[in-house]
């Protein structure tokens, strides 16, 4: 009995190890394949915009090393130069200013250059990044994923790449793909909320610059504002008393 427990747990872990390295490891060896690339991505990126009519324009840069999320990696843009909702723009502004950093920096996430950007998009999004590339001299391979029908397009290619839905190398893509979308509306998400929370102060009287930037910082929205006692406005960095009041009976005037 013991000899056959003993044979059903390696034969799991084997099972167990077997699909880490097909989800992880396989799929960036069959990527470098589908992709033509010289050695298997070690090390990938993935850039996604997000806005809301054109307000607020952020975007992220999420990165992906030996097929794993690397969160420490992730990096988030402000767009500055960018008026109204304009995507490639947008994309053009954050490569630009990503490659500036790499050409600055001598140490962290931007340093280093990976072995392969994924831009969410089709192909004008993915020209807009290569025209930045080419522009600044810098090699890096790109793709862009469509999400529609999940189409690949690669640089010099009329046609996009099709993979079978159940291909290692086109769910990794996805996973990255879905990775960075989720850190772009999350932080998007955050950053309306601010705003959201700075125009509310800004109506009540006594609160000043400098009590709405401790705010801000104590509180990340309006519900988690609305939610503190009078005491607990009144623990934040410059709030007196009658502010702390103030604030209060603001949020809670039609109760």
């Amino acid at each position: 009995m013991a000899y056959k427990n003993g044979m059903d747990y390696f034969e799991k872990t084997a099972i167990t190890r077997r699909r880490d390295w097909e989800k992880h490891e396989g799929a960036l060896a069959a990527l470098s394949v589908v992709l033509r690339l010289d050695a298997a991505p070690e090390r990938i990126e993935a850039y996604d915009n997000s806005s809301f009519q054109g307000m607020d324009a952020v975007s992220a840069m999420i990165v992906f090393k030996g097929g794993r999320p690397s969160p420490k990696d992730y990096r988030r843009f402000r767009v500055k130069t960018v008026e109204g909702q304009d995507d490639f723009a947008t994309m053009r502004e954050v490569i630009q200013r990503r490659f500036a950093r790499y050409k600055a920096d001598t140490e962290g996430s931007f340093a280093e250059l990976p072995d392969l950007i994924l831009i969410d998009g089709g192909r004008q999004q993915l020209n807009a990044a290569l025209e930045i590339a080419a522009q600044m001299g810098v090699q890096v391979p790109m793709i862009g994923l469509a999400k529609r029908m999940e189409e690949i397009y690669v640089p010099d290619e009329d046609k996009p790449i099709m993979l079978d839905r159940s291909s290692p190398a086109l769910h990794l893509l996805q996973n990255v793909r879905d990775e960075a979308h989720r850190f772009a509306i999350t932080y998007h998400r955050a950053l309306r909320s601010k705003t959201a929370l700075l125009s509310v102060l800004d109506e009540i009287e006594g609160i000043g610059a400098k009590r709405k930037r401790a705010l801000l910082t104590a509180f990340p929205s309006p519900a988690d504002i609305q939610k503190a006692t009078v005491d607990v406005l009144l623990a934040v960095d410059g709030m007196t008393r009658p502010a702390a009041q103030a604030v209060f009976d603001f949020f809670h005037k039609t109760k």
